[in-house]
C-alpha cells in the first residue's frame, strides 16, 4: 500500500502532537486548562460607569492607530487614558503632538532624566525639564522603576534606558516630589515585583511560568529584595507628605494585601492602580473584595495591557461578574483559574472614575 509523502508527513505530526499531550510528556508552557464547570458565563462590552484608565502607555505612535484606540476606548466605556510615557526631551515633546491630536482622550505623564544623577546640580536640572515637561502638557510623572537595581524612568531624550544606583528615599529625590506638589501633579512608580518572582524556581511555586519569565536574582550585587524596596519607598510617602504618590500595580502586594493597606493606614497621600494585576487578585475574590471596599478610596483602575478588545473585556469581567472558574492564560500567562470581584457600585465609582478625578484636583 502506498501513502502519499505528504499524508505520511501530517500522521507523524499528529502522533507527535497526541504524544506531548501525554503528561509524562506534556510541558507546563503547553499546559491550556479548560474548565469543565457549567457556570454562568458573562460577556461585559462595557463597564457600569465612565472609566478613567490611570495606567498605559503610548504603545501606538502614528495617528491611525491612535484613532483605532479612541474606537476602541469609545466602544469599551473608556473616557480617558493616561499615558505613562517615561519620556523626557524631544521624545516627550513628540508624544505630546501626536496625542494632542485626540483632545481630552489622552493625558500625558513624564519621565524624570536621570542622566548625570551623580553630579552636583543634577536635581535641579531634573527639575527644570519637569517644569518644561509640564508647560507642554504633562499632568503626572511615570512610571518611575525600582524592581531591584535603582529607580529607572524608561526613557530619557536618546530613546535609552537609564538605570541609576538611587533609591526613592534618596535625598536626591526631594526636590522632584516638591516640584510634583508645587506643580499639583502626582507621581506613579513602580516598586518591586509580585511575590511569586521571589519564590524558588521549582514545582511549590503556583505561579512558576509567569514567575520564571519574570524572576528576580537578588543575589546579584546591588539588588534589593521586597521588602527593602518597600521600606525606601514607604520613607519616601512619610517625608513627602505634600506629594500624590500612585503605587503602580497594588505595590506588587497581591499575596499579602495587608501591607499595601498598613500604608493606606498611615498616609493618606498615597494611592494604588490595579494595573496588569488582574490574574494576581482574582483567584482570592473574597479576599480582594473585601480589601477593595475597606480602600475603595484609594485605589484606581488601570489596564497596562495594551489596546485591544480582549483586554478591555476581561477586565469589566474580572471586576463586575460573579463568574467563578475561568480561565485566560493567553491574556495573564497564569495557569490558575480566575473569579470575578462582583464589585459594588460604589466601589466601582471610586476605582473606576471619582479617585482619578480627586488626584487630578489635588
Amino acid at each position: 500500500m502506498k501513502i502519499h509523502f505528504l499524508t505520511l508527513i501530517s500522521i507523524l505530526f499528529l502522533t507527535k502532537d497526541l504524544s506531548a499531550q501525554s503528561p509524562e510528556d506534556l510541558k507546563l508552557k503547553d499546559f491550556r486548562p479548560q474548565s469543565i464547570y457549567k457556570t454562568p458565563q458573562s460577556n461585559i462590552l462595557k463597564p457600569k460607569f465612565k472609566v478613567i484608565d490611570m495606567h498605559s502607555h503610548a504603545y501606538p505612535s502614528n495617528e491611525a492607530d491612535i484613532a483605532q484606540w479612541v474606537k476602541n476606548m469609545d466602544e469599551f466605556g473608556v473616557q480617558k487614558t493616561i499615558l505613562l510615557t517615561y519620556a523626557v526631551g524631544n521624545t516627550f515633546d513628540s508624544l505630546e503632538r501626536v496625542y494632542g491630536k485626540f483632545p481630552g482622550r489622552f493625558e500625558l505623564w513624564c519621565g524624570i532624566d536621570f542622566r548625570g544623577y551623580n553630579e552636583p546640580g543634577w536635581s535641579e536640572k531634573a527639575v527644570k525639564e519637569i517644569q518644561r515637561c509640564y508647560k507642554m502638557g504633562a499632568r503626572g510623572i511615570g512610571e518611575i522603576h525600582d524592581k531591584g537595581a535603582g529607580l529607572r524612568s524608561g526613557l530619557d531624550s536618546n530613546e535609552t534606558k537609564v538605570t541609576v544606583g538611587m533609591r526613592t528615599d534618596d535625598a536626591r529625590m526631594k526636590p522632584i516630589y516638591a516640584c510634583c506638589a508645587q506643580l499639583g501633579i502626582p507621581i506613579s512608580i513602580h516598586i518591586a515585583e509580585p511575590q511569586w518572582m521571589y519564590e524558588k524556581m521549582d514545582s511549590t511555586n503556583d505561579g512558576l511560568m509567569n514567575a520564571y519569565t519574570w524572576k528576580v536574582d537578588v543575589s546579584k550585587p546591588g539588588m534589593l529584595n521586597h521588602d527593602e524596596l518597600i521600606q525606601h519607598f514607604a520613607n519616601a510617602v512619610r517625608d513627602n507628605p505634600k506629594t500624590t504618590f500612585v503605587v503602580c500595580h497594588l505595590m506588587n502586594c497581591e499575596s499579602d494585601l495587608s501591607v499595601l493597606g498598613n500604608l493606606f493606614n498611615k498616609y493618606p497621600n498615597l494611592y494604588a492602580d490595579i494595573a496588569a494585576r488582574f490574574s494576581e487578585i482574582s483567584p482570592v475574590p473574597r479576599y480582594t473584595r473585601a480589601f477593595m471596599e475597606q480602600y475603595k478610596d484609594r485605589i484606581v483602575f488601570g489596564s497596562d495591557m495594551g489596546i485591544d478588545e480582549s483586554m478591555y473585556k476581561i477586565c469589566w469581567r474580572i471586576l463586575e461578574s460573579d463568574d467563578e472558574h475561568f480561565y485566560d492564560i493567553d491574556q495573564f500567562g497564569y495557569h490558575w483559574p480566575l473569579y470575578g470581584l462582583d464589585l459594588p457600585d460604589d466601589v466601582l465609582k471610586k476605582l473606576y472614575f471619582e479617585n482619578a478625578e480627586r488626584i487630578d484636583k489635588n
